[in-house]
């Protein structure tokens, strides 16, 4: 593992490159969703962070996390395949969930392709619970799977343990 890497939020130079890493990495076989004008507003969006390692010339990773009252819901999220294995999507993660708990959210929710093996043990190896299987939940014959992961302890007895 590297030192850690340097976390930063996105400029508006940084949009394309993202886009270009969920295309590639992400959105492989789905139709691209994540263009670069999406990723500019959400760089724009007051109610999300966009974080990333490196610098918008050698885009190593990001991630995308919108916060809805207590709840944060990462909504993609990406390390370039040379520099997996590094630390760079734990630090990414690491930073996100910080902001998240200074935010006062309780849970972070998050989805991941069925079919995405390695995705689906990161999250897990980082204390995310597999929820429930969505069929079709990217495109036709595509499924996904939701995880959450909570940051301040369930409330036995309320609904969503709040």
């Amino acid at each position: 593992m590297l030192a850690r890497p340097l976390i930063r939020l996105a400029l508006p130079a940084d949009a394309a490159a993202i886009a270009a890493l969920s295309r590639d990495h992400i959105e492989t076989g789905l139709p691209w969703t994540w263009r670069p004008e999406r990723i500019a507003n959400a760089i724009r969006d007051p109610d999300t962070n966009v974080a990333v390692a490196g610098p918008p010339d050698a885009l190593a990773g990001f991630g995308i996390m919108i916060y809805r009252e207590e709840d944060a819901h990462l909504v993609l999220f990406a390390v370039h395949p040379s520099r997996r294995r590094q630390g760079i999507g734990s630090a990414l993660l690491g930073w996100l969930e910080d902001v998240a708990r200074t935010a006062g959210c309780r849970r972070i929710r998050v989805e991941a392709r069925r079919d995405n093996v390695a995705g689906r043990n990161f999250y897990s190896e980082h204390g995310y619970h597999e929820q429930a299987i969505e069929r079709n939940r990217y495109h036709a014959g595509v499924d996904g799977v939701r995880l959450e992961k909570w940051l301040r302890p369930q409330v036995p007895g309320t609904p969503d343990g709040a």
